[in-house]
């Protein structure tokens, strides 16, 4: 039961600071591309593709930080 625990809330945890750290990877990218998704009030397509950027690197850094932090547990 405390094996299932452990795996549950390093899970959560990588999954947390996944989600954030790719989401801060995601939003830098587009400012560096001058999408500033968040500072923007219109929906026009750069807005739309720096939501993508954004989404996408929320998912790439759950991704990375499951393999990174979930891989001593196996």
């Amino acid at each position: 039961m405390a094996g299932d625990f452990d795996r549950a809330l390093r899970e959560g945890v990588a999954d947390a600071l996944g989600f954030v750290a790719g989401a801060l990877a995601g939003w830098a990218l587009g400012r560096q591309l001058g999408i500033d998704f968040i500072a923007s009030p219109d929906w026009n397509a750069p807005q739309l593709l720096g939501l993508a950027l954004i989404v996408a690197g929320c998912g790439a850094g759950r991704w990375a930080a499951r393999r990174v932090l979930l891989k001593g547990g196996r």
